[in-house]
């Protein structure tokens, strides 16, 4: 079956954390009042079920920050990723963003250079443990 990408899905929220589980083996979380502040997110869908998610946050201006991008392990590898961030960087575009930034662990470099995202410093504090 192909993957159908799908914008602001609003999935269910059991959906979402069987995807999180699989994907960053994490517990679970309510995601309706994050997506309910989005300024997008993406769902890849392998028929009803959902295999791949992005989430793009904004601060109601000029700039948006993906998140989550995540793909259920048995899906990797099919460039549902790269999907899920092209999608989400021309929507974020459409809705008015003129930056987007994203934050990403080193494995994950090719992937995000790849889709057209610059190196840049950052900066990062941890507010709880």
């Amino acid at each position: 079956m192909a993957i159908e990408f799908r914008i602001d899905p609003y999935p269910e929220n059991d959906a979402l954390n069987a995807l999180w589980a699989t994907a960053w083996n994490e517990d679970a979380r309510d995601f309706s009042t994050i997506l309910s502040r989005s300024l997008t997110h993406i769902g890849a869908f392998d028929g009803a079920r959902l295999v791949g998610f992005v989430n793009v946050a904004w601060d109601g201006g000029v700039h948006a920050f993906v998140l989550d991008t995540c793909v259920a392990p048995e899906f990797r590898r099919q460039k549902i990723a790269t999907g899920l961030v092209e999608i989400a960087t021309n929507i974020a575009r459409e809705r008015g963003a003129e930056w987007l930034h994203v934050d990403f662990e080193p494995h994950l470099a090719g992937l995000y250079r790849n889709l057209g995202f610059a190196a840049t410093e950052a900066g990062l504090i941890r507010l709880r443990c």
